[in-house]
């Protein structure tokens, strides 16, 4: 069962929950206070292109990164309206693959929460690292352990709007830190009646104490945790996090330097 396939029809809809342009904001100062004020940064998991677009509009020269034709088709459609030069590539964040550096790497919205296999999270952290200028940022937030378990875990969340409907199961395993979405799209067809699809997303809660190795591992330095999207720290009751990553060791004598890991 493939994930944002028809949801990515709606999927800005049913994300207006979201305050993109105070993220966008808060990226944005993060990256000046690290004088980082224009050039190339990559979004990975960039789906319909919001905060591709929001960026791009700061003066920030943007290349997307998703799996999901159906997002980028709307992240296209963004672009071709705000006239904004955007590299859009369909490629796996897993093994995503760039012609060049670029000063900064973001990724939004629990995208990396999708990567369910520490291996696999650790060799996206090390391409990061691979494809950043020396000393460029790694932006990027999280779900937390709490908000899987004590907030969203075996609960059932639907929502019904003019121009859609869904019902989002969730199933957690504490065990694992697996949690499944079970989703069911009702979207109105010209007829009239209604058209259901059904998709399935799975995602992994990691502790700070898990991502902070596996960033070290990677060869970078984690610089700070955050309650997502403030300066504060983390809270018992944080339900996302934001972790700010630095490109270390482009030198000789590091193994990261001029290549791509190799993938295990």
């Amino acid at each position: 069962m493939e994930s944002y396939g028809k949801f990515a029809r709606v999927y800005d809809m049913f994300q207006d929950n979201i305050n993109y342009e105070a993220w966008a904001k808060y990226i944005k100062n993060i990256l000046a206070d690290n004088n980082i004020k224009d050039g190339l940064i990559l979004e990975l998991g960039c789906g319909t292109g919001t905060m591709t677009e929001l960026l791009a509009s700061q003066g920030y020269d943007m290349i997307g990164i998703d799996n999901s034709e159906e997002m980028l088709a709307e992240a296209v459609r963004k672009k071709t309206q705000s006239g904004h030069d955007i590299l859009y590539l369909l490629q796996d964040m897993q093994d995503f693959e760039l012609y060049g550096t670029v000063r900064g790497v973001i990724s939004v919205c629990d995208s990396m929460n999708y990567i369910t296999e520490e291996e696999d999270l650790k060799y996206i952290f090390a391409l990061v690292n691979n494809y950043l200028d020396p000393g460029g940022l790694f932006i990027f937030d999280m779900n937390t352990v709490y908000k899987y378990k004590d907030v969203i875990g075996d609960r059932t969340i639907a929502e019904d709007r003019e121009d859609g409907s869904f019902i989002w199961e969730n199933s957690y395993d504490p065990d694992t830190g697996i949690n499944i979405y079970e989703l069911s799209l009702f979207l109105p067809r010209e007829d009239g009646l209604y058209e259901k699809c059904e998709e399935e997303h799975v995602q992994r809660a990691y502790s700070i104490e898990e991502i902070s190795s596996m960033i070290e591992s990677s060869g970078m330095v984690l610089e700070a945790v955050y309650d997502a999207y403030t300066c504060d720290p983390p809270q018992k009751n944080s339900e996302r996090l934001t972790f700010i990553a630095r490109e270390h060791g482009k030198s000789a004598e590091n193994d990261y330097h001029g290549r791509i890991p190799e993938k295990r």
